[in-house]
């Protein structure tokens, strides 16, 4: 019968290396921001860094997107673009540079890396995704190691009471961010999700444009070029292939994967800056490496990551757009 004659497993590369890769680029471009917000950072209040990096970031997605035609997103896919570009784009990007100034780094590492915990809880509860226990405890490994490296890291510095809240804000409006992303992803492409969602969150960070202004006339020229980079590549690139990769796997998964970051912070800073890791700061990337590998791990028998039981419950009653449909969306 024809309904045999082609397997859904078929429809779908057993071992595409595409999504991986994204998620890859996600890490290795949030990991580098570590870099440009310290330069950055030191000339531009939370608010005009956050303004000029989604400047920027909207403006190469912006023509990105004119140069591969894809338009508007379906009707269906704005509630979740709206939401995440205020929760993740705009909300999040403020008061994390404002809280990373209120709290020494070891505080923060610990209340920001709640958000993947919180991103898959929250999955769990409103998208039906599965909840393993090889998630869970992955991302707590990675959780502590995490918190390793950011202890090892912060020197001797204090923490007030508005940083540490504000910290829990940022983790929160990320968690909330990417969920509401994930849905959105059923009917519009990366581009157009990524595109329209920073658009929305440099909207919601304009009451902060006199601060970029009269900061980007005193400003030297390499905080300057910082802010440019971090709206190029870990936005506009990083945002557009995380979108790319969370399209194709869960939240919970997504969100254990960026435990390898503060690893990865460990060796740039060793190359790019020369600080030499001390022991224990290469035992917590370690550990948040030997997490992630654990939470990305399938037991035997498991499904390949991609398919329809990890997709938005939605996804099956909805058509994608044509441009969601293409293999190199988002790319």
């Amino acid at each position: 019968m024809a309904m045999t004659t082609t397997p859904a497993s078929a429809a779908v590369p057993r071992h595409d290396w595409r999504a991986p890769a994204a998620a890859c680029t996600t890490v290795v471009l949030w990991a580098s921001a570590f870099v440009s917000i310290r330069s950055a950072g030191g000339a531009y209040s939370p608010g005009a860094l956050a303004l000029g990096r989604l400047l920027a970031g909207a403006l190469t997605l912006g023509v990105i997107l004119l140069v591969r035609r894809e338009g508007l997103p379906a009707r269906a896919a704005w509630p979740g673009i709206v939401k995440s570009g205020l929760l993740w784009f705009g909300l999040y990007m403020v008061v994390l540079n404002w809280g990373e100034r209120e709290v020494d780094a070891g505080t923060a590492a610990m209340l920001v890396n709640i958000g993947p915990i919180l991103m898959a809880l929250l999955g769990a509860a409103l998208l039906g995704e599965p909840l393993s226990r090889r998630l869970l405890t992955g991302m707590g490994v990675s959780f502590a190691g995490a918190v390793v490296v950011g202890l090892s890291m912060s020197g001797h510095g204090g923490s007030s009471v508005l940083g540490v809240l504000l910290c829990l804000l940022a983790a929160v409006a990320y968690a909330g961010g990417v969920i509401s992303q994930k849905p959105s992803l059923s009917y519009g492409s990366p581009l157009q999700v990524t595109t329209f969602g920073c658009l929305i969150g440099a909207a919601g960070c304009l009451p902060f444009a006199g601060a970029l202004v009269s900061e980007a006339a005193d400003a030297p020229a390499s905080a300057t070029l910082n802010m440019i980079y971090l709206g190029v590549f870990p936005t506009a690139l990083a945002f557009t292939t995380w979108a790319y990769a969370l399209a194709r796997t869960t939240a919970g998964r997504m969100g254990a994967t960026t435990y390898a970051v503060p690893a990865i912070v460990v060796l740039m800073s060793w190359l790019l800056l020369d600080e030499v890791p001390a022991p224990l700061t290469v035992a917590g990337g370690l550990l948040c490496l030997v997490g992630v590998a654990v939470s990305r791990s399938r037991g035997r028998g498991r499904p390949a990551s991609g398919n329809r039981a990890e997709r938005p419950s939605g996804e099956g009653h909805t058509p994608l757009t044509p441009a969601a449909r293409e293999p190199d969306a988002g790319k």
